[in-house]
């Protein structure tokens, strides 16, 4: 993007897109922040203990200055070509509203729930044996876990909250890593599969970018597939499964790419070599796996005490060992090789292939 004017107009256009999403979420998560602070005034006059780390936690200025660095990569890519200006689609004022409301809504029982360590509401007659038993858990300590609607309706606020408003930035840094084998190929000849695709945000930059590439879509949770549906109705060449990624239905060397956004830290260690293996299994020979998740121990020792504090204030039960997963060694046991990491804001894209027969 050479013409001068007409970059100046695409950072016009970021900007008028971008910032008032950030500011839409940030006014959130300060609104939280203080309802945070009344809470742990009244659980200090109760002698409740709190969340503690004596490992390095970065300031509301060193957040916001690396939340800034992601944002001009994001545009960085959007002018080199690599995908086109995004577009989020959060949906009108109204829908908007809506979801806010859910989401503070939910904040007293999410409450109660940490308070009480209340993570198995999930679990019943009725959702008992219909899924791993690992998956029947408030994650988040929210309502409903990943079962019903309400939850699917409040997710994505959810995590655009907790990254004030840098959540689908963060995904996006996928795209360039899928652009790297992409790049010349026909896309109507390719075929992605997006495991855990949860409400479907990622796709949607997926075919924003590529909007030929056949892709699935692969959840555990029917309303959040549902919700997916809905969202990416406007695409062609979409589908959705709901289904278990320890057990992919694809046949072997069936996918030129996979992806799993946020994803792995969800596994307990056990499932989280089940579903790697069956990645490398249905990857094409030059096959490419792109994963975005956390941060993991040692990337960032300024952020190791948010890494600490994460998994004590939302039910992560597996986030410990995620946080220590040696990636490449578990790649190289599945037949992958280990390519690349990059550091994106409180996330990390890691990239692996599937070498040639």
């Amino acid at each position: 993007m050479s013409n001068p004017l007409s970059r100046l107009a695409t950072r016009v256009a970021y900007g008028a897109r971008q910032l008032p999403r950030i500011a839409w979420y940030v006014g959130h998560s300060l609104a939280v922040r203080r309802l945070s602070e009344e809470v742990r005034r009244q659980d200090e006059q109760k002698s409740r203990p709190r969340a503690l780390t004596r490992a390095p936690v970065p300031d509301r200025g060193r957040l916001y200055a690396d939340m800034g660095r992601l944002l001009q990569q994001d545009l960085a890519n959007v002018e080199a070509g690599i995908y086109p200006l995004p577009a989020d689609h959060d949906g009108t004022l109204l829908t908007r509203l809506h979801r806010s409301r859910l989401f503070f809504e939910d904040l007293p029982e999410i409450h109660r729930r940490r308070e009480s360590n209340a993570y198995s509401e999930v679990l019943s007659e009725e959702t008992n044996g219909k899924r791993p038993r690992y998956y029947l858990q408030n994650f988040h300590f929210q309502s409903g876990g990943w079962m019903t609607d309400d939850s699917a309706e409040r997710y994505d606020t959810q995590v655009e909250v907790l990254f004030n408003g840098t959540g689908n930035a963060m995904r996006r840094q996928a795209l360039p890593q899928l652009h790297e084998v992409f790049s010349g190929r026909d896309q109507r000849k390719l075929r992605l599969l997006d495991i855990g695709c949860g409400t479907g945000r990622f796709l949607d930059f997926l075919k924003q970018a590529w909007p030929r590439l056949p892709a699935l879509g692969l959840d555990l949770s029917e309303p959040y597939v549902n919700h997916a549906k809905r969202h990416l109705q406007r695409w062609s060449k979409m589908n959705f499964a709901v289904g278990n990624a320890e057990s992919l239905p694809l046949p072997d060397a069936s996918q030129d790419a996979v992806t799993g956004i946020f994803l792995f830290h969800e596994l307990p260690p056990k499932v989280r070599r089940i579903v790697l293996r069956e990645c490398a299994r249905v990857l094409k020979s030059r096959g490419r796996l792109v994963l975005v998740d956390s941060l993991q121990r040692g990337d960032r020792p300024d952020y190791e005490g948010l890494l600490e504090l994460f998994p004590q204030n939302y039910h992560e039960p597996y986030y410990e060992s995620y946080s220590t997963e040696n990636f490449g060694a578990l790649a190289d046991s599945c037949g992958l090789t280990h390519i690349r990491d990059v550091q994106t804001f409180v996330s990390k894209v890691m990239v692996f292939d599937k070498p040639p027969r």
